[in-house]
């Protein structure tokens, strides 16, 4: 079965729009997912909405319609992909203070932002000596997969990024002029912010990836493609690759980072419980609780149940 054929129905989306009352819109569509059998994640704020959900064709088609009529959003975009099953075991519906954190108070893209560059012209973009090429990206993110040449801030959190920026800022000035900077992520909505940011603090020729890393794979072919690796997201897929085939890597259950066969082979990897990258950070108490959790996983599937484990 081609990915095209399989029966679920993912999209990703995101919308800066100001939103007066959110719980007054969080309220009817969590109603309306969770009567259709929608699955996954959407977060708003007084800046908007962001998330990924699944479901079947039509209850996505019912979902989008709805939110298509919140204010602002009748031009929304989305990221479209398949799935064998729903990598979604929840539906949740949450008012947040930021759609996606960064922390810095006044940077808003509907006032100031980098100048969208389509997945067809970005090879061009980034093949230029001239720009720097910025993964705006959690560190375990850009372990599974970047663009060729791109700079890692290694930073753990999105948080971490005006910090990384503010420090790097010099360094990427060249022979006193502003260079051009090309930032990208998973969707195109971190980078909707970090070049908001990036042009507050001075940088004029900012540029980010339309529709993100999702749409890149989406429309480019592999032979012809910049992208090393594959593209971490955030479910149960855990990775995608070019023409947004599920990837290779699993997910560790104790810190949701990616892993790969070769960490599989770690002693320090224990299914649901520890992992090479988050061994060292849990106490053996915490692993305990893992491990139990872990066997109440396998325990529900022998007896062909889902366990859902602690609601996050």
């Amino acid at each position: 079965m081609s990915d095209q054929n399989l029966p679920v129905r993912v999209v990703a989306l995101y919308r800066f729009t100001p939103f007066e009352d959110c719980e007054a819109i969080r309220m009817p569509l969590a109603k309306l997912c969770c009567s259709l059998g929608v699955r996954g994640i959407l977060l708003m704020a007084g800046e908007g909405i962001n998330g990924t959900i699944a479901g079947s064709d039509e209850a996505i088609g019912k979902v989008l319609d709805h939110i298509r009529a919140l204010p602002g959003c009748a031009g929304i975009e989305v990221k479209e992909s398949r799935a064998t099953e729903l990598p979604f075991m929840r539906m949740k519906v949450r008012v947040k203070k930021e759609i996606v954190t960064m922390g810095v108070p006044g940077v808003d893209p509907l006032a100031i932002v980098g100048s969208y560059v389509e997945a067809a012209d970005w090879n061009a973009l980034i093949a230029d000596p001239d720009t720097i090429v910025i993964d705006t990206r959690n560190d375990y993110e850009v372990a599974v997969g970047t663009f060729r040449g791109a700079l890692d801030p290694e930073i753990a959190t999105f948080r971490e990024f005006p910090d990384w920026f503010r420090a790097k800022r010099d360094e990427l000035v060249v022979q006193g002029r502003s260079p051009k900077v090309a930032m990208f992520c998973t969707g195109g909505i971190r980078c909707e912010k970090s070049t908001a940011f990036a042009k507050a603090e001075g940088v004029e020729e900012v540029y980010h990836l339309k529709g993100g890393i999702l749409k890149y794979l989406e429309t480019i072919p592999e032979s012809e493609s910049l992208w090393d690796g594959e593209c971490f997201v955030f479910d149960q897929r855990v990775t995608v690759k070019h023409g947004l085939e599920q990837g290779r890597y699993g997910v560790c259950h104790a810190c949701r980072r990616p892993v790969s066969e070769n960490d599989k082979a770690s002693p320090l990897y224990e299914e649901g419980v520890s992992c090479p990258a988050c061994h060292d950070e849990r106490t053996e108490e915490q692993r305990r609780r893992y491990a139990d959790r872990e066997r109440q996983t396998q325990l529900a599937a022998e007896r062909g149940m889902r366990h859902l484990g602690p609601e996050e």
